[in-house]
């Protein structure tokens, strides 16, 4: 059972967007076509989807600007601008993202009181999404990561897989990511092969289903 997960491809991370990945929308035709033509048996998008009022903004911490260290429920915490509020433009995913073939959507981020970079828990590793049981439950062997950002949310999704599903072999596609810092880009891919996710192209990718 091979799944793609598609993490947060969504319009607050793409250009124009209150926290845009730089080349962020270059990743919409390469995830369109791996979806159409990467064999997967099951498609998963990953959907930021924070209340107005969630702790990480900057805008909830007084005087704090965005990119900046505060706390968050007496833990280090990085302040962003506000971004991908529930029922929002900029939450919406990707209007030219192929949305008819994502079979689930998972959403993260609603609790104000801790942030969730990854579409498997929450940064406190206290609560789950329930990810990692549907793809345990439809008996997922090799699951296909990629999106936005690579060192922030695609890196802790990925690190998440490889603890949960151990069994699966957990792959980052590189090209259909994009990240915001290129050293942490780096320091991210690194801490990826560390435990042993394996870096591959879309290329490489779409070739296994002509083979």
């Amino acid at each position: 059972m091979k799944c793609l997960l598609l993490v947060d491809i969504q319009n607050g991370f793409c250009p124009g967007g209150h926290l845009a990945v730089p080349g962020g929308d270059a990743v919409v035709p390469v995830a369109n076509r791996l979806m159409a033509e990467g064999g997967y048996d099951l498609i998963v998008a990953s959907q930021d989807w924070h209340p107005a009022d969630h702790g990480s903004f900057a805008s909830q911490h007084e005087g704090a600007a965005p990119f900046t260290m505060g706390t968050l429920n007496g833990q280090p915490q990085m302040l962003w601008p506000d971004h991908c509020v529930e029922g929002t433009e900029d939450a919406a995913l990707r209007p030219d993202l192929d949305q008819s073939r994502i079979d689930t959507i998972q959403r993260k981020g609603l609790d104000r009181n801790v942030d969730s970079y990854s579409a498997f828990r929450d940064n406190d590793q206290a609560a789950l999404t329930g990810l990692s049981d549907l793809l345990l439950a439809r008996g997922v062997t090799r699951l296909d990561i990629c999106g936005l950002a690579t060192d922030y949310c695609v890196k802790f999704s990925a690190l998440d897989a490889r603890a949960m599903l151990p069994e699966a072999h957990i792959r980052f596609i590189e090209d259909a990511s994009r990240g915001i810092d290129p050293d942490s880009v780096r320091i991210a891919i690194d801490e990826m092969t560390q435990v042993g996710i394996a870096v591959v192209t879309s290329a490489t990718v779409l070739s296994e289903t002509r083979s």
